[in-house]
C-alpha cells in the first residue's frame, strides 16, 4: 500500500521471529486500509474518539477470523465485512440524531 505499511508488516513479522514465532508479514490493500479509515471516522463521531483504534483493531480481529473461516479469503472479503458494519453504525447513529 505504501512505505510505512510495507516497514510496518516487516517489524511485525520480525518481533514475532524473536519471540519465536513465524508469522506471514501482515499487508493491507487500499480498498481494506479505506474501510479501516471509514470505520475509525464513524466511531470517532458516533461514540468518543478515542474509540477509533480499537474499532480499528476490532475490525482487524474480524477479518482475521473471516479469512480463518473461508477456503479462499480475498481483499474485497475484509473490505465489505467492515463497510457493512460500518453502515450499520452510521445508519443507526443517524436515526438516534
Amino acid at each position: 500500500m505504501n512505505t510505512f505499511f510495507d516497514d510496518l508488516g516487516d517489524r511485525f513479522a520480525q518481533a514475532a521471529a524473536r519471540r519465536g514465532a513465524t508469522i506471514e508479514k501482515p499487508a493491507i490493500t487500499s480498498e481494506v486500509a479505506q474501510e479501516i479509515l471509514e470505520l475509525a471516522r464513524v466511531a470517532a463521531h458516533t461514540q468518543e474518539r478515542r474509540f477509533a483504534p480499537l474499532a480499528s483493531y476490532v475490525a482487524g480481529l474480524a477479518v482475521q477470523r473471516l479469512q480463518a473461516g473461508n477456503a479462499t479469503p480475498s481483499a474485497e472479503a475484509a473490505a465489505e465485512l467492515i463497510r457493512e458494519v460500518r453502515t450499520e453504525i452510521e445508519a443507526e447513529a443517524e436515526t438516534s440524531t
